[in-house]
C-alpha cells in the first residue's frame, strides 16, 4: 500500500502539456516570438547555406 498521499485521485484533472505550453506563449509572447524568429531565420540560413555548398 502506498504513503498517504501518492497516487490520490482528484475531481481536477492534469493540464495537458499543449495547454500548459500554449498558456506559457501567450503569458510570454516577447520570448516566444523572438524565439521563433530566430528559428526560423537559422533554419532559412541553414537551407541556403546547404543549397549554396551542394550546387
Amino acid at each position: 500500500m502506498p504513503p498517504h498521499g501518492e497516487n490520490e485521485v482528484t475531481n481536477e484533472p492534469q493540464p495537458s502539456y499543449v495547454k500548459l505550453a500554449m498558456r506559457n506563449m501567450v503569458k510570454k509572447r516577447g520570448t516566444s516570438l523572438k524565439h521563433f524568429a530566430l528559428t526560423t531565420i537559422g533554419l532559412l540560413s541553414l537551407l541556403v547555406g546547404l543549397a549554396y555548398i551542394t550546387r
